[in-house]
């Protein structure tokens, strides 16, 4: 099984987990992190040893279904892009103040210059706040490399470890030395249930546990072989993680260079590096996370630059070029910039489901100059470009009903909410329970494609539940809609739409037709088993 293989950073930190005796992979769907847990769905020694694989609800019950597996002395790791640390975050920080038995691992991958995202969060910082280790691979080899090491840091010093990565790490590929699979971890729950209550009494000696093993922390990142210095003269340079790569690309002769891949930020090399420098350019994909504490470190008197500063964007990611600019030299751009090239913006496809809700959608609201339309995360979002241009909001998971509902609680009508099926389950069924508590006067349009379509067509947690579920929330038979999304249907769905927006409480309309890319994968796969 030794040799090499050629992967994406998301392959090789999946083959990396199995190979350092994987029992449980638990994860959402979202870009760039997906393919870390197809991997590992589809590889057969996964098969063979039954680790489990099926995608989470969201990613707090991820992170918590994890830690149950490392309560019980197995390894576990959990996935998600940054924006699910934020879901995950209460689960997240409290198993630092528990502590961890089998090896636990969180893979949050950051999506810098926003190409499928809502913003450009760094999970570094999750880290910190934590108060436990963080691992930043740079190159396919280190992320398929750094598992192992990720998984026995965190049964030595009883934490999770989060590894950062990044959208050009986890969607590149590159050859990579692979190893043979360790064993898996025995059964072995843990019997110490003071750790894992946490009651004030217990919590209160919990974290002064934790607090306390900062300098083991700290002495383990200063003394790993992640983090490497090279001393020169003059400037010096602080590289971390992928922008590591950009630096040695450009980096002019004599620099003086420190790599950083663990965290805590080393202080000792952080201070070698600066007696031997001028001053200190950070470079970092993401935000100045980095930068901030060495100015901390070396006080205000010394020279710190980097994003902070403007030497560097202070946005968007990092690649050679402006890496190059930052050295003052020129840069060497591999391709000229496309010349009349008109922009063509993603739009839903043909004869996707969407579209037709959202024609019925326009015709009816075209009617009610004051309504507003909230929409949520996922490829249905399109629908706020031409051509529909139906939705007038998108801001987190399962927002569109709750802002729907607190609209229409200030006096807007019509409120209706956009929300797919995957959201719904998500973040967006505690949402309904509150608007159907109050009577809010909303119309959500759940809009069902028996998948979850934007990340490429994962399971959806609540297909052919929907209804049910909307039932024991508590909305009303009489409001609660199925209807199929077809040309020949618009009459009818657009009837149900207007006499919902007039209903002085809570209704369900579910347009419920199959995605159609996932729809042509599943009729390949049929002619081929034919």
């Amino acid at each position: 099984m030794t040799g090499k293989k050629l992967l994406l950073g998301d392959e090789a930190v999946a083959l990396g987990a199995l190979h350092a005796g994987l029992s449980g992979v638990y994860a959402y769907p979202g870009t760039p992190s997906t393919e870390i847990t197809e991997f590992i769905q589809l590889n057969p020694l996964a098969r063979e040893r039954g680790v489990r694989s099926r995608w989470c609800t969201n990613e707090k019950t991820a992170m918590e279904a994890a830690l149950g597996m490392s309560y019980a002395g197995k390894r576990a790791l959990v996935c998600m892009k940054h924006v699910g640390m934020n879901v995950c975050a209460d689960a997240f920080v409290n198993a630092g103040v528990t502590g961890v038995k089998g090896g636990l691992v969180v893979v949050a991958a950051d999506d810098p210059s926003m190409h499928s995202s809502q913003n450009e969060q760094d999970s570094r910082f999750y880290g910190k706040f934590a108060l436990v280790p963080v691992l930043e691979p740079s190159n396919q080899q280190e992320c398929y490399d750094i598992m192992a090491d990720a998984f026995r840091l965190s049964e030595e010093l009883r934490l999770p470890v989060l590894v950062r990565m990044v959208t050009r790490l986890a969607h590149s590929r590159a050859a990579v030395e692979i190893g043979e699979p360790l064993p898996q971890n025995g059964l072995d729950p843990d019997s110490e249930r003071t750790r894992w209550v946490l009651l004030p009494g217990n919590a209160k000696r919990q974290y002064a546990a934790l607090v306390e093993k900062q300098p083991e922390l700290l002495r383990r990142s200063e003394t790993s072989s992640r983090n490497s210095l090279k001393l020169g003269m003059g400037l010096g340079v602080i590289a971390c993680g992928i922008a590591y790569n950009y630096v040695r690309e450009v980096l002019p002769e004599g620099v003086s260079l420190l790599k950083i891949s663990q965290y805590p930020l080393p202080e000792r090399l952080v201070k070698e590096l600066a007696a031997a420098s001028d001053e200190i350019l950070v470079v970092e994909d993401g935000q100045p996370f980095a930068e901030e504490q060495v100015k901390a470190i070396l006080g205000a008197g010394y020279p710190v630059s980097g994003r902070l500063t403007g030497r560097l964007p202070r946005t968007g990611e990092l690649n050679p070029d402006n890496v190059a600019r930052a050295f003052g030299l020129p840069e060497k751009p591999v391709h000229a910039p496309a010349l009349n090239l008109a922009p063509r913006p993603p739009q839903l496809c043909q004869g996707c489901g969407h579209r037709d809700v959202y024609t019925a959608l326009n015709k009816v609201i075209a009617e009610y100059p004051e309504a507003r339309v909230f929409g949520d995360i996922g490829c249905y979002t399109l629908g706020a470009l031409p051509p529909f241009r139906a939705i007038d909001t998108c801001v987190d998971m399962g927002a569109s009903i709750t802002m729907a509902k607190g609209a229409a609680d200030a006096g807007v009508h019509p409120a209706v909410a956009v929300i797919g099926d995957s959201t719904f389950t998500h973040s967006g069924m505690t949402s309904l329970l509150d608007a159907v508590n109050d009577n809010a006067a909303i119309t959500v349009i759940l809009s069902d494609n028996l998948t979850t379509a934007m990340t490429g067509g994962q399971d959806s947690a609540g297909t052919h539940k929907y209804e049910a579920i909307c039932l024991a929330l508590g909305v009303e038979r009489e409001h609660l809609h199925v209807v199929v999304p077809i040309s020949q249907n618009m009459e009818e769905i657009t009837r149900i739409i207007r006499e919902e927006i007039e209903y002085k409480g809570v209704s369900v309309i579910i347009p419920q037709r199959e995605c159609m890319q996932t729809l042509a994968r599943r009729n390949r796969q049929k002619k081929a088993a034919q």
